[in-house]
């Protein structure tokens, strides 16, 4: 059964636009850019009555410039945090169900802690980056291999990539704002691409602003039809992200790829060593 306390963990309180499960939007958005040349972004500008070539700024510049600056906040500021991951993935063509995860992170060097609460509730797994040959520690909750206790897996392996879009060294808001960067520096190579800001949403009564890229026509370079990206206003941290596939033939609805949501998100909590130690009698390794 899910706790109480999350089972509404996305509650939307405003008068504004409902977009999708999770999140409140702003009518408007109070800045647009669009590029819809499928090669580049340069545009054609008049030079004393000659056509040259300039290159105009593309529509992710905006978005990477906010990108950067909160990926170097969570570098300098953020030591630790604690939270509830609110996860849910497509593997192959099936689209999983919520997972309700409490977590604690370290950021340098990677440390994680994870206590599943739905499904398999009493999961538990941990990573400490440079530590133990490289392998995380992970038991089930219930079932037959809960009956195997611990056992420690390649974080990319078939085992404890089962059923997960990314391996547990990927996990947390660092990484989050790491891949974004990464992909929005590979789009900006092409065109094809709307970008929009809406101020003043909501995830979970925390104020945000989401920042939604589209790319309108499914090519090769672009990993996504729809993303949108919900920065914290308060803590500067990223705090949900959604990405879609083009919707499907006979279908105008985009198709859900992931999502992710940072519930209850504590940051500088001073976790200590033992908050990633396996012999924790707090936690149930054995």
């Amino acid at each position: 059964m899910i706790p109480r306390k999350f089972m509404r963990p996305l509650i939307l309180q405003s008068t504004l636009l409902l977009l999708g499960a999770s999140c409140v939007w702003a009518a408007e958005p109070i800045r647009t850019a669009t590029n819809t040349n499928p090669r580049s972004a340069v545009m054609p500008v008049a030079d004393g009555g000659n056509a040259a070539a300039t290159p105009a700024e593309h529509p992710l510049v905006p978005a990477i410039e906010m990108a950067k600056k909160v990926q170097d906040h969570i570098q300098k500021d953020v030591k630790d945090y604690t939270c509830t991951l609110i996860k849910r993935e497509r593997i192959g063509k099936e689209l999983g169900e919520n997972q309700f995860i409490a977590m604690k992170v370290r950021n340098d060097p990677l440390c994680v802690y994870m206590s599943f609460m739905v499904p398999d509730k009493g999961r538990e797994v941990m990573f400490l980056a440079g530590k133990n040959g490289g392998k995380m520690a992970a038991h089930a909750g219930s079932g037959l291999q809960a009956r195997f206790g611990t056992v420690w897996l390649d974080p990319v392996g078939p085992m404890a990539m089962k059923d997960q879009r990314y391996p547990i060294t990927e996990v947390g808001i660092a990484n989050l704002t790491r891949r974004l960067l990464e992909v929005a520096d590979n789009d900006k190579k092409f065109g094809e691409c709307e970008v929009k800001f809406f101020p003043g949403a909501t995830i979970n009564a925390r104020k945000v602003t989401c920042i939604e890229v589209t790319h309108p026509v499914p090519r090769v370079n672009f990993r996504f039809h729809k993303a949108r990206i919900y920065l914290d206003d308060e803590l500067n941290v990223p705090i949900r992200y959604e990405a879609y596939e083009w919707p499907a033939k006979g279908s105008t609805e985009p198709v859900l790829l992931e999502e992710y949501t940072y519930v209850d998100l504590k940051l500088n909590v001073g976790l200590k060593d033992q908050d990633f130690d396996v012999n924790n009698p707090a936690y149930h390794f054995k």
